[in-house]
């Protein structure tokens, strides 16, 4: 029996449903003879990633799905919408994007104790938060739950586990929930369909472009809609938002496609475009989606074909700088008085002493002086915090020849140049890093650590050994 999204917006009193998917716009009109998929309802209360939540979710099941192979993906938030099971109908018949399984997500609620009571909605701590909790839900709850249903015929469900094979999408903060999913766990998500996308100040979205830019790029794909009318109140202006999106994905060399209209905060543009949106984001599969190159500043530092590999060494000095004290060229044992210093290191030419405060975004830089006192110290390199922290994370830290510092730290290694700022992020394979050195006959390896396991990736760049003579880097672009 085929959903209407009037009827379930009314239902469960998603009002946002009605603006956001139940449009009247004349979208694409699917092909009559395609064969009709099959859509289920479901209920699921039994959430440990979002406790005590209830939320309904649909299934949609294409005709031509055989279990024999396992289906490619798209997840909606905010349940059906842009008339999915139809476009899916016609574009899986018309062989434009491969067999896939439709799961349409409604926002978790946690039911009142009793009428008396406003049930708590968690539309906008589920969606607009950043981190990877609402990935987590999809992976390790929803859809295993999908995989133990079957299809009225007998079909058992089953779902490809490849990035490649799987999509993504809603609209305004579900949209922001689909590219955080990819954003977070490019292994699960690779296909993005962002409408009216809510990259603004509500619960840290706003960051996204300026992260897109340092961060080294994931291989995803990502098609955005918003109209120049779309909302511009508290928490930021919508349309501009979108655009700094495109901006970014485009600078950091991301496969991105944009289609902007003229309208307001409403699905009725993202349903009219929603089927050649889907072509796009699903042309050449199942060739891999291609990563971009990044910036500058990551190419500077990033060889090319150069990956993250299990280290089976570790070299001497991958947890000096965590031991609150640091000896420079001429035998000074330097140290600061931080109460939560948690790593040290000297600049290249050891004119300078970092150190990191594990308790905030900070990085202190003193300068030395000849007897090994410590002057003018300032929080000087301003590090970025995920969402679902309070500080970054600090731990080890190294330069390089040129002047920068390398921080570990919970998301990945920030490098920043000498000035102070972060211009790169390289994220680590095993979690949040907490050391790293430079190693290698050359000095070009990195080394990091990384809950139990060390890892190492050969650089561009070159680090200096503190104990060495000191070296001169270039004056930094102020």
């Amino acid at each position: 029996m085929r959903i209407n999204t009037c009827r379930i917006a009314t239902r469960f009193g998603a009002i946002l449903l009605v603006a956001l998917g139940a449009s009247t716009a004349r979208a694409e009109e699917p092909a009559s003879t395609a064969p009709k998929g099959e859509v289920q309802h479901h209920t699921f209360d039994q959430s440990k990633i979002f406790p005590g939540t209830t939320r309904d979710y649909w299934i949609y099941i294409p005709k031509q799905y055989d279990p024999a192979k396992p289906a490619c993906l798209y997840v909606g938030q905010d349940g059906i919408q842009y008339k999915a099971p139809e476009v899916f109908d016609d574009l899986i018949n018309k062989g434009e994007i491969p067999v896939l399984i439709g799961v349409f997500v409604m926002h978790g609620r946690v039911k009142a104790p009793s009428d008396q009571a406003l049930d708590r909605f968690n539309r906008s701590y589920e969606y607009d938060g950043l981190g990877d909790a609402y990935v987590r839900f999809l992976n390790e709850e929803i859809l295993p739950e999908v995989e133990k249903k079957t299809a009225a015929d007998g079909r058992k469900l089953r779902i490809s586990t490849k990035g490649d094979d799987r999509s993504i999408g809603g609209s305004s903060s579900g949209a922001i929930c689909a590219f955080t999913a990819a954003w977070e766990r490019p292994d699960s998500f690779r296909r993005v369909f962002s409408a009216i996308g809510t990259y603004v100040g509500l619960r840290g979205g706003n960051v996204y472009p300026t992260l897109i830019r340092k961060y080294e790029p994931r291989p995803l794909r990502v098609f955005l809609e918003d109209g120049s009318s779309d909302l511009n109140i508290y928490g930021g202006d919508w349309w501009m938002a979108n655009q700094e999106m495109e901006r970014a994905l485009t600078f950091a060399g991301y496969e991105v496609e944009h289609n902007w209209g003229k309208g307001g905060h409403s699905a009725e543009h993202a349903t009219q475009i929603f089927p050649d949106a889907m072509r796009w984001l699903w042309k050449d599969w199942p060739t891999p989606i291609k990563t971009g190159q990044g910036s500058s500043q990551l190419q500077e530092i990033l060889a090319p074909g150069e990956g993250w590999t299990v280290a089976d060494d570790k070299p001497a000095g991958l947890g000096e700088s965590l031991q609150g004290k640091i000896t420079n060229h001429k035998g000074v044992k330097l140290s600061v008085d931080l109460n939560r210093a948690s790593g040290l290191t000297l600049s290249p030419d050891q004119s300078l002493l970092y150190a990191a405060d594990s308790g905030s975004r900070w990085v202190y830089s003193y300068q030395v002086q000849d007897d090994g006192s410590l002057k003018y110290g300032q929080k000087y390199y301003h590090l970025h915090v995920p969402d679902d922290a309070d500080d970054a994370g600090a731990g080890g830290m190294c330069v390089d020849r040129d002047g920068r510092l390398y921080v570990a730290t919970r998301m990945g290694i920030q490098v920043c140049d000498q000035a102070g700022r972060v211009n790169a992020i390289i994220p680590t394979p095993g979690g949040p890093a907490t050391g790293l050195c430079f190693g290698g006959p050359e000095h070009n390896v990195l080394y990091v650590a990384c809950g139990d396991a060390i890892y190492k990736r050969k650089l561009k760049t070159q680090g200096v050994d503190p104990t060495a003579a000191p070296i001169k880097p270039k004056t930094p672009r102020l």
